[in-house]
């Protein structure tokens, strides 16, 4: 049988075939979420629930307080869902309940609590591509906050997705078909991609929407009034927030345009090797993350995480971040009441959002008020600090006094979850609300004694008044004594074991009771709804506090691990000197069952020390040691103590890593080609203020192969001038030392090895010198391989060693490089023919 063709259903998909294709529709029908057909079809195995048939038509429902739980499993399914609400009372509609979509929920847009991580921004991604580049912009509907920047090619636009894991990427629908698009969002398998229509990213459209939004001139005020690219991508974004997905963007307050000179440029490998931050859903996995925040604030958690992946380049931030740590290290006292004040302080951004959004309950508006009340004792702890870092926060912190006397008088201490259902209101806010809870709960009391006189007059003793959505109150007795009922009792309903009666007096009272609590729940709506109005008039003012809050809460996170770890301040210069005395690993050094850690120095600079070349075996604590390095400079720039007895650090632009050995097999590409991606992005890239942490190059081919590249890369490092980048170059090609006798700017380091008999013990202390011993053979002992793999090693070891050494037991190498003088003043080249 067809479906009927009934008022609800051609709503239904009259509202159905407005969503994209792609979109599953809750529709709302009293008590529950309702989909249908297709749909149905599609949610039932997600969700869990029975898939049933109602004149042919696939059906599934899920009741509408579940929706939060529910509305994670389509979301984490990659699903889109529309709400359909019910948008007037049903009690005092005629004909059918109009019903609209009240929101679009995505991966990328979210808004339900037990969805979104508590520290990690859940970004809405758009990318557009124009002729100056690749324009994205990021927006967290859950803070409000708007970012964007330009890229100028897809490895800047790759790094940019990678630091900021979008969970949702939005592209006009011109460019989804764009070849260097597809292929880099094909290496997001985490981030859904969604098309939006192209006349969103259109440069007027999206020009004009962002003005108008903003309610400025110009852009110009944003520093992004030419910048084709980003503002397509930015006002495309906020079109498709508010139309396609119908949220509320108006808690869209500012647009933060980021200029990549502005941080030091980590590339997604460097953040991955240096293991700045877990990947998204990668759990407690160490990480420079995991040492430094020990934030007490939600917010503050997500400011540390952009603190970390987005470090300071400009000298004077950097000093004044340095300034406000050093205030709170230097006074422990203030350190901690500040940090006992903001564990009392909640997740203000969201739950403003939330709040302004017009989905926030008493509990967020309850929340707000608590969280206010704790700033006043915030703002006067630093709004005289010696640190105008501080100082400025304190200044941007707003209590609204006002606002947390009026929320603190009007909602009760347990407000329910619901809005609707009553029992928000503290007692004695509104007079008129009293006294309908008075008459109603005198309602309730005359209830009672109604019954006890009628059990009374009429010898009945199971006689009780009840009450129901659908009978309204009643008295019931039990079938055994139901003749015993007086003739005035009017039957309304028989079932199994009991009669249902009704009496004049009690239909009377009825109407004075449900209509005192009728009158009651609705008055209690409308104040509540008063009081979320009073929140969303100042928004913007917490939404600027939560920003101050966060800020100060990372500061002292870092202040607090600086003084639980034993970190020092280190001297930032403009300059290009890097100079460590023993420095430690943070990450490393806080693992529960590693040794020992063994500091070490560090001596850089952009002439004498620019390249240092480390030898030494496998396990010795190479890779360690550079990354120590390269981990403590990204400290430095966030504005951080760092690990380490005494350090001076200069300001530099890029930190590049070329660590370990990963294919990329989706990609086509082998891990030797991996690497020389990685090592050409170095070279192409770098600059004299840059920091290069090379691991191994030239590994994965032939020796010579290898060992030639690894030679041409120091080589072209220290010889380019438009490179001169500060380099710390751990190999095996120990080979590579006698780079030092020939370029001024080349050092050799070796990590220091006690040989006992065919034993080595690591003592992982850098010292200055060169080895020619990797103890591969040694290390493989360790490893556990058999006895007679080992010996057979040494045999061919001492063939191959004795193959490189010429008559003279001179090296090879080292004896075509003497061979060859230099006559001019040109840099000879080891390989030539």
């Amino acid at each position: 049988m067809a479906a009927p063709d009934t008022p609800m259903m051609i709503q239904y998909r009259r509202i159905k075939a407005e969503l994209p294709d792609d979109v599953i529709c809750f529709f709302r029908l009293g008590d529950f979420y309702e989909m249908f057909y297709e749909d149905a079809q599609a949610a039932a195995p997600i969700l869990d629930v029975s898939l049933t048939k109602r004149h042919s038509v696939p059906m599934c429902g899920v009741p509408y307080h579940a929706l939060e739980g529910y509305l994670a499993k389509m979301i984490r399914a990659g699903k889109k869902v529309a709400i359909c609400e019910q948008v007037e009372d049903a009690k005092a509609s005629k004909g059918i309940v109009k019903r609209e979509v009240t929101r679009v929920v995505t991966p990328g847009s979210v808004l339900e609590e037990n969805i979104l991580a508590s520290n990690e921004h859940t970004y809405l991604a758009a990318v557009c591509k124009d002729r100056d580049g690749y324009g994205l912009a990021l927006l967290d509907l859950s803070t409000g906050a708007f970012l964007a920047e330009r890229n100028a090619d897809t490895e800047l636009l790759r790094d940019s997705l990678r630091r900021y894991s979008p969970a949702e990427c939005l592209l006009a629908e011109d460019q989804l078909d764009d070849p260097d698009l597809r292929s880099l969002l094909a290496e997001f398998h985490a981030v859904h991609v969604t098309s939006s229509p192209e006349w969103y990213f259109e440069q007027g459209a999206a020009y004009d929407a962002l003005i108008r939004h903003f309610n400025v001139h110009s852009l110009a005020g944003f520093g992004c009034d030419d910048e084709r690219a980003l503002v397509r991508a930015a006002g495309g974004l906020l079109v498709h927030a508010r139309d396609a997905l119908r949220a509320d963007v108006t808690q869209v307050r500012s647009m933060q345009v980021r200029n990549a000179s502005d941080f030091v440029m980590l590339d997604e490998s460097t953040c991955r090797n240096l293991d700045l931050v877990p990947a998204r859903g990668a759990g407690n996995v160490p990480c420079l993350l995991r040492v430094l925040d020990e934030t007490r604030t939600p917010m503050g958690g997500r400011k540390m995480r952009e603190w970390i992946l987005q470090p300071l380049a400009q000298l004077d931030r950097i000093q004044l971040r340095q300034d406000a740590v050093a205030a709170l290290v230097d006074d422990r006292a203030l350190l901690q009441r500040l940090r006992d004040e903001l564990a009392g302080i909640r997740d203000l951004e969201r739950l403003v959002v939330r709040v302004s959004s017009g989905s926030g309950n008493a509990r967020d508006v309850q929340l707000i008020g608590h969280s206010l009340a704790e700033l006043p004792t915030i703002r006067e702890m630093f709004i005289s600090s010696t640190s105008a870092f501080l100082r400025d926060c304190a200044e941007r912190i707003h209590p609204n006094p006002d606002l947390v006397t009026l929320l603190a008088e009007a909602i009760a201490d347990e407000p329910p979850i619901t809005i609707k259902d009553g029992n928000i209101i503290r007692q004695g806010y509104n007079d008129e609300l009293d006294k309908l809870r008075e008459a109603a709960g005198e309602g309730r009391q005359w209830l009672a004694n109604y019954q006890t006189s009628e059990q009374e007059r009429t010898g009945i003793k199971t006689l009780k008044v009840r009450h129901n959505k659908v009978f309204g109150y009643y008295i019931e007795i039990s079938k055994g004594q139901s003749h015993l009922a007086p003739e005035n009792y009017d039957r309304k309903q028989t079932l199994v074991n009991a009669e249902r009666f009704s009496t004049p007096k009690l239909k009377e009272y009825e109407t004075t009771i449900v209509g005192a609590q009728d009158k009651s729940v609705a008055l209690e709506y409308d104040l509540f709804l008063a009081l979320r109005d009073h929140v969303s008039a100042v928004a913007e003012q917490i939404q600027t506090t939560a920003d101050a809050v966060a800020t100060l809460d990372v500061v002292a996170s870092l202040a607090d691990r600086a003084l639980v770890y034993r970190y020092v301040k280190p001297t930032m210069t403009s300059g290009d000197r890097i100079c460590i005395r023993d420095g430690r690993h943070p990450v490393v050094e806080q693992m529960p069952e590693a040794e020992r850690f063994v500091p070490n120095d560090t001596e850089m600079d952009c002439t004498r020390d620019q390249v240092a070349i480390i030898t030494g075996p496998n396990m010795a604590g190479k890779s360690t040691y550079i990354r120590q390095v390269a981990v403590i400079v990204v400290m430095a720039h966030m504005g951080s103590y760092v690990p380490a007895r005494e350090a001076e650090i200069s300001v530099v632009d890029r930190v590049f890593t070329r660590v370990g050995a990963s294919d990329d097999l989706a990609r086509g590409r082998s891990t030797f080609l991996v690497e020389m991606q990685e090592t050409a992005n170095i070279l192409n890239n770098a600059t004299e203020r840059s920091l290069i942490v090379l691991d191994e190059i030239g590994r994965g081919t032939s020796t010579f192969d290898g060992l030639s590249i690894a030679w041409a890369v120091a080589e072209y490092l220290h010889n380019e001038s438009s490179v001169k980048a500060k380099t710390l170059f751990a190999t095996h090609y120990h080979e590579l030392t006698e780079l030092s006798l020939t370029m001024e700017g080349v050092q050799n380091y070796n990590v220091q090895v006690r040989e006992r008999a065919d034993q080595i013990v690591f003592l992982r202390k850098i010292v200055r010198g060169g080895t020619d011993k990797s103890y591969g053979i040694q290390v493989a002992r360790l490893a556990g391989l058999p006895q007679a793999v080992i010996d057979r090693s040494k045999e061919i070891l001492t063939n191959l060693e004795e193959g490189e050494l010429s008559d003279a037991g001179q090296p090879k190498l080292a004896r075509q490089r003497t061979r060859r003088v230099k006559t001019d003043d040109s840099q000879m080249n080891l390989f030539d023919a």
